[in-house]
């Protein structure tokens, strides 16, 4: 008697082995149902005890890999569920639903254990024969199928032998994914039956049986689906290594199934965890109010626009603005005006630049623009048709009132700058579009020549 316990438990396992190993019976432990599976371990086991929590497989899912899809192997095999603690009626209620025979607490002693698995260890210990495979045959004389339902009983195997129209559905009623396929002499029928086989899900792996056609046809059978061939007179040991190789076959497709499950599975939750990663980098770099990137984005954006005008030599300008008497509109109007003044000036900010330039708000009402692959003069040009349009346009409030706000400029290019110059620089020429009476632009002064242009 085997007992295959599933289980991260380990003072479980050893309340396990004093129940039952004095008694003769062993108690052989696997990390997780994958490794289970893997390992084929599941296939020597009279007694399966799994976790019900696990990752990637939990025990519930593995209960139903066992009892759905392999019913036909696993429907008398105990199997009982390892709760971490006393599980909820919703737990009991899933563990009826996946076919599980009853659960243990990892933390439960040994007279609940003896309680619980004492019946099944002797039952299971008392049948001399596991579960049996079924398996369909067709297009079989009587002698032939007689011997090969002898031979395949002794070895746990159940054979059905139905007419070639009645195979579909017989094994779909057996739930038998083994098919014998006796094959004519002409093997029109054969090829009919691997072909109509091909559409069933899950696909059976057919065996065929007969003597050797000719190579022509040899091709179209094997095209068709045929998994696996014998020859006749039959050889038992042939029979049942074919048999075996089937059941080894739509085993480690069922793993693979499981696998692809898990894959797809880790897929969808890696899609989702970007998702969630940009959506928060979003929040993170975003403004609230306006809708531009935040001086955290600015930061970021500046020093890696000047790493690739220093590496790279890519030209770019950098142009700092500022409303002009910003707080005479809040004083006046209430800072909910403001706030829609603010967010009618980065809608034009928007609006103005191209699609690989960057605007953001870098302060109350300071805001900042970025001109990828831009000149000094390009950047002023910009600048100054920004500055029109903020002056040209009035802001029209909710309740029908108009504000006319405007903006100063300060305009720098990386040119003979480090990055914390080249910011200074912009402000400075921030700073003296204001001493000059505020809604124009400046340039900023390229270091070494000492002068200042001037566009407003």
């Amino acid at each position: 008697m085997n007992l295959l316990a599933i289980t991260r438990h380990a003072d479980l396992v050893e309340r396990l082995r004093t129940a039952f190993e004095g008694a003769g019976h062993r108690v052989l432990q696997v990390s997780d149902p994958l490794e289970a599976l893997a390992a084929e371990a599941w296939d020597r086991a009279q007694l399966i005890l799994v976790d019900s929590v696990g990752d990637p497989m939990d025990g519930f899912r593995f209960c139903n890999l066992l009892r759905g899809e392999s019913r036909a192997l696993f429907q008398g095999l105990p199997l009982v569920m390892v709760f971490p603690e006393v599980p909820a009626p919703e737990d009991l209620d899933r563990l009826a639903e996946a076919g599980a025979d009853g659960h243990l607490v990892a933390t439960d002693g040994l007279q609940r254990i003896l309680t619980l698995l004492g019946p099944m260890v002797e039952g299971a210990a008392g049948r001399s024969l596991g579960p049996r495979v079924p398996i369909v045959a067709t297009g079989l004389r009587a002698p032939l199928a007689s011997r090969i339902s002898s031979i395949l009983n002794h070895f746990g195997f159940t054979l059905e032998t139905v007419p070639p129209r009645e195979l579909r559905a017989a094994l779909g009623d057996h739930r038998a994914q083994i098919a014998l396929l006796g094959l004519d002499p002409a093997g029109t029928r054969t090829l009919e039956l691997l072909r109509d086989l091909q559409h069933l899900e899950p696909r059976p792996y057919p065996i065929l049986l007969g003597r050797l056609p000719g190579e022509a046809l040899q091709r179209r059978l094997l095209l068709s689906g045929a998994m696996d061939w014998l020859h006749l007179p039959l050889s038992a040991p042939r029979l049942l290594h074919a048999c075996n190789r089937g059941l080894a076959w739509l085993h480690a497709r069922r793993v693979q199934q499981e696998f692809q499950f898990q894959l797809n599975d880790l897929r969808e939750r890696r899609v989702l965890l970007e998702m969630e990663a940009a959506a928060l980098r979003n929040e993170v770099l975003t403004d609230p109010l306006t809708g531009l990137l935040n001086r955290r984005a600015f930061n970021q954006n500046l020093e890696n626009a000047f790493n690739q005008w220093s590496r790279h030599h890519r030209p770019f300008v950098l142009i700092l603005g500022d409303l002009d008497y910003f707080k005479l509109i809040n004083d006046r109007f209430g800072h909910l005006v403001g706030d829609e003044v603010l967010k009618g000036v980065a809608q034009r900010i928007q609006n103005s630049v191209r699609r690989s330039d960057l605007g953001f708000r870098i302060g109350g009402e300071e805001f900042a623009l970025l001109l990828n692959e831009a000149t000094l003069p390009a950047g002023l040009e910009v600048a100054e048709k920004l500055r029109h349009r903020i002056d040209a346009s009035p802001i029209v409030l909710a309740t029908g009132q108009q504000v006319f706000p405007t903006m100063s400029f300060g305009v720098a290019g990386p040119e003979g700058h480090s990055l914390e110059s080249l910011f200074a620089a912009a402000d400075q020429a921030l700073y003296v579009a204001k001493r000059k009476g505020r809604n124009r632009v400046e340039a900023a002064s390229v270091p070494g020549s000492g002068s200042v242009s001037v566009a407003g």
